[in-house]
């Protein structure tokens, strides 16, 4: 990170926290229902389920949980019926911020989107204002203890990783979205600790933001990610690491 600290960085910090409060159950249920729902219910032709169900089983979600939110997400039980929803806008310090939700109720949750960002100086915007500036990628975070750079960089390229980065807690492997799933296989299978897989939206560029605009632009993207609707908060704030609050 070039000795700073992006949102990206920030979540993967306080996920502990993020998870005494209940909320990753509820993110990984609502997207294992939605991916269900639009992909089908067979794994082998479903990446997006096949996907959510490898995060619920890391977070430790039971079994009986997966299932049932898959079946109400082919309909086999009674269940909610979610939406997708992209909300984007501006934060403190001229900060680009793109929400991603899940939701039973657009109307609702766009009010209460625009509430939080006017609440935290922020304005939220049309869409389209600053999504052209994130661009998909498949990120995993691996532990670092016992493998070297170049070793990390041998075993993740052969497996189609565009590039790594060494961080604090581990090393940073990109790749392209499709090729996310066997670069994770690959590493696991060469005995590298997989702390977490997913795909993000990088930012192309990053805003430096300090003082008071650094602490609001930090309390806009800890609000919208303690929204019930909200399932990924994606921001191009980059921050001095010692105005980084602690992790809970």
């Amino acid at each position: 990170m070039s000795g700073h600290s992006k949102w990206s960085t920030i979540k993967h910090k306080k996920g502990a926290a993020d998870a005494k409060r209940g909320r990753v159950f509820t993110r990984l249920i609502k997207e294992i229902t939605l991916a269900a729902r639009t992909g089908g219910g067979a794994l082998e032709h479903n990446p997006r389920l096949r996907t959510a169900i490898s995060d619920a089983k890391a977070s430790n979600m039971p079994a009986a949980n997966i299932d049932r939110a898959i079946k109400k997400g082919t309909g086999e039980l009674e269940g909610v019926s979610y939406e997708e929803g992209v909300y984007e806008g501006y934060g403190p310090g001229g900060v680009a911020v793109l929400v991603e939700v899940i939701t039973d109720n657009k109307n609702r949750t766009a009010g209460e989107m625009r509430k939080v960002f006017s609440k935290h100086n922020g304005n939220m915007g049309e869409i389209g204002c600053v999504g052209w500036m994130f661009e998909a990628k498949g990120v995993i975070l691996v532990d670092k203890t016992g493998l070297t750079e170049d070793r990390m960089m041998e075993l993740a390229l052969d497996a189609g990783a565009d590039d790594i980065q060494e961080e604090d807690e581990g090393f940073q492997v990109t790749a392209s979205p499709s090729s996310l799933q066997a670069v994770k296989d690959a590493l696991t299978k060469a005995n590298v600790n997989v702390l977490s897989s997913r795909v993000d939206k990088i930012p192309q560029n990053t805003v430096v933001v300090s003082g008071k605009d650094a602490e609001l632009v930090l309390r806009l993207a800890e609000t919208l990610e303690d929204h019930d609707d909200v399932q990924n908060v994606y921001a191009n704030f980059d921050i001095d690491p010692d105005t980084l609050p602690e992790a809970e």
